[in-house]
């Protein structure tokens, strides 16, 4: 849901709700009419996975990761801004704020989405080969509920039933020949708090901690459906989805 309206209560707390419907199903923003010779696959950890029928990801040892891209949900700064969702003593998020914000979001997917490739036995290189899966990682309809403009103005305390939420278009290809092997789209409220009676103190780096840990769950997710295309498939932990 968008972001209701701020409650000042007398010991100087603010009480923002959660964005959970703060856009669209996920996917409205992932072309799935160009599918590109790509087949639906089912998933119990993703929201919607493509996959070109045939493709055998054993081959590729490698990744090579293209420029992360993150864009913020269509009503998000004007919401944030508007005099009916924060207290007044708020003094605003700009859109140079925006795109500083952007810029840490971009930096901490590509990290996860670096890591944990790595971590999964992938070498990160910087050069296209034969052996090397070019990797395409965007965030959109990005919402977050208080970002650090509203934690570090307000003297006060700030309670949120999550921390936001977001949508993933994750592309893989064939580096050598541009050939796209897969798509996943995904869309994930980070920082669940346990339901609309749930809330937790939101600050900076709790907002951090929330959004680097899903972007941690969606690499993990997408390696699991790379790896489930070979013929002994790799345990990973499901993961809760919210």
């Amino acid at each position: 849901m968008k972001i209701r309206q701020w409650l000042a209560i007398a010991c100087g707390v603010a009480l923002i709700a959660g964005a959970t419907g703060a856009s669209g199903q996920a996917g409205s923003d992932a072309a799935a009419s160009d599918l590109d010779g790509l087949v639906k696959v089912k998933s119990n950890n993703l929201d919607q996975v493509y996959l070109r029928s045939g493709a055998d990801f054993r081959r590729y040892t490698k990744v090579m990761l293209n420029p992360t891209q993150v864009t913020f949900a269509k009503n998000w700064l004007t919401e944030l801004n508007s005099r009916n969702s924060r207290i007044a003593v708020l003094q605003g998020t700009t859109a140079e704020d925006a795109d500083r914000i952007a810029q840490d979001v971009r930096w901490g997917l590509r990290n996860a989405f670096t890591e944990m490739f790595r971590r999964a036995g992938y070498e990160v290189v910087s050069a296209p080969g034969p052996d090397v899966l070019g990797l395409s990682v965007r965030v959109f309809d990005l919402y977050i509920n208080a970002p650090k403009t509203v934690t570090q103005a307000l003297p006060s305390r700030v309670y949120t039933h999550d921390a936001g939420v977001a949508s993933l278009a994750f592309e893989v290809r064939d580096s050598t020949t541009g050939a796209l092997l897969g798509r996943v789209v995904d869309r994930r409220t980070a920082g669940y708090r346990g339901g609309p009676r749930s809330v937790r103190i939101t600050t900076t780096a709790s907002n951090q901690f929330d959004f680097e840990s899903m972007f941690d769950v969606w690499a993990t997710s997408c390696i699991d459906e790379l790896r489930a295309q070979s013929p002994v498939a790799v345990n990973v932990p499901a993961q809760n989805k919210h």
